[in-house]
């Protein structure tokens, strides 16, 4: 056991948190989605919801403030201007960690999304049951001063 951490910070998650570098993806999806067929790299949090998931990992890694789009949501298909509760959550919980309005989830084409999420680093299959509970997040940097 480790202080601080949350129980949701497994071996696993954290391995792929540290050792992911600068720019690097992480791909946190719903129940749904096919994650073991388009993961290089696959951590399972079966049974824990994409905000708590979200939340262990913005705990840990910031965003990356060197591009423009660092959060991607998928769009949904038919209606790529809704915006889901899930994805409303999931913004909600980048503003806390990030600070409000700093980095909106921005909307992805779903197949766009799947290309995007085979050449991520990781894919974090959560056990969110809500349809569009999928996001890209891409690392940031971590500044010492």
């Amino acid at each position: 056991m480790l202080k601080h951490l949350s129980h949701l910070h497994t071996p696993d998650l954290l391995h792929v948190l540290a050792s992911m570098g600068h720019g690097d993806e992480i791909v946190l999806v719903d129940a749904n989605y096919p994650s073991a067929s388009c993961a290089k790299r696959l951590v399972r949090l079966d049974g824990v919801d994409l905000p708590r998931v979200l939340d262990a990992c913005l705990k840990l890694m910031p965003l990356d403030d060197f591009v423009e789009q660092p959060a991607l949501r998928m769009e949904v298909v038919g209606d790529p201007v809704v915006i889901p509760e899930i994805q409303q959550e999931c913004q909600e919980i980048i503003d806390r960690h990030e600070g409000l309005g700093r980095f909106q989830l921005a909307a992805i084409d779903r197949h766009a999304f799947y290309a995007r999420s085979r050449e991520a680093f990781a894919i974090v299959a959560t056990g969110e049951l809500r349809p569009y509970g999928c996001i890209i997040l891409k690392k940031g940097v971590v500044l010492q001063g």
